[in-house]
């Protein structure tokens, strides 16, 4: 369905009963579409260290001297997807901060996790900003799927927060699709200066540039960084953007993201409600997990139980990896 921004603007503000409307008016989308099943991901958090200094971010530059650092190496990686397939689980999702030297760690480690897997696995990795050259590289060792947020449409606050500039961030997008990635974006909601119509051309950029997966996850204030005092961001209005992604396209694959937990007890099930149909659980060894300041170090750690619990109180089943499916042709 076509939107404008001023028809989503108004959406992000539904309360009440126009917000039940959305969200029934979401999951039609999506049984129509995905049916009411959500893909699983096990993610492995490959290190904390990352060379972009983000005002959000407490793994940002400045704070590597008062992190505890780590980098896995690719033993410890495989072992990590060792336990992912032994959940029964078909998405390794390989995630760290953006630094140069992941991409020999975790394109040598991909044959490996294949091998294991019998091939049938999707590799997903967030590695951050790369050169083309390293895309094609991590793609030709077996890689499916990327994710690349692009945080805020609005080139201004990008870069005034990333401390980047916005096209690179989109020349990284366009090399991942040109590659053939099945390709993921996702935005902030509540950062510092940003705009409800903001957030509605979050939606539309992702559209416009023809990815296959969206996110949008509520600003979470983290300490030891420049926006700790910042507040948190609306949770009614990132799920009401959940709906309003999954009504604008209904193929793709929306996460019920950690951060909804963070924010409320029953922030993940409502994302299934607004139209989700993927979640993330971490696999992390967890002498690691306190160390990745995704939202500092009381963030909220998605394990297997938290997933299904959700899951079942939104009468969501369960499927494998829907790229997996459309690459092989099985029903």
């Amino acid at each position: 369905m076509s939107l404008t921004v001023p028809e989503i603007t108004e959406l992000l503000l539904a309360r009440g009963e126009a917000q039940d409307q959305l969200f029934s008016e979401a999951r039609r989308c999506r049984a129509a579409a995905r049916g009411d099943a959500a893909v699983l991901r096990g993610v492995v958090e490959v290190t904390n260290l990352c060379r972009v200094n983000c005002d959000y971010c407490p793994m940002r530059r400045d704070n590597t001297v008062s992190n505890s650092i780590y980098v896995l190496d690719v033993d410890q990686i495989v072992e990590r997807a060792r336990e992912i397939h032994a959940a029964g689980i078909d998405v390794v999702f390989l995630q760290a901060g953006e630094i140069p030297k992941t991409t020999k760690i975790v394109g040598e480690a991909i044959p490996r996790i294949r091998e294991l897997f019998d091939d049938k696995v999707e590799i997903l990795l967030n590695l951050g900003n790369k050169k083309r050259s390293e895309y094609a590289y991590l793609k030709d060792q077996g890689a499916t799927s990327y994710i690349l947020k692009h945080e805020t449409s609005d080139p201004a606050l990008y870069a005034k927060l990333r401390h980047e500039t916005f096209a690179s961030r989109m020349r990284c997008m366009e090399d991942l699709l040109d590659l053939g990635y099945k390709v993921g974006t996702g935005a902030m909601v509540g950062l510092p200066g940003q705009s409800l119509e903001s957030i509605a051309e979050d939606i539309l950029l992702a559209k416009r540039l023809g990815v296959h997966m969206s996110s949008i996850a509520p600003f979470i204030p983290a300490p030891g960084t420049p926006l700790e005092n910042h507040g948190y961001g609306d949770v009614d209005v990132a799920l009401n953007a959940i709906a309003v992604m999954r009504i604008v396209q209904p193929n793709w694959l929306i996460p019920s993201v950690s951060a909804l937990a963070k924010t409320r007890e029953d922030g993940q099930l409502r994302g299934f409600q607004a139209g989700a149909n993927v979640m993330t659980i971490n696999f992390s060894d967890p002498k690691h997990a306190g160390k990745y300041l995704i939202y500092g170090k009381d963030r909220f750690v998605v394990r297997r139980e938290h997933a299904t619990r959700a899951l079942t109180g939104s009468g969501m089943s369960v499927t494998g990896s829907l790229f997996l499916r459309e690459l092989t042709g099985a029903s």
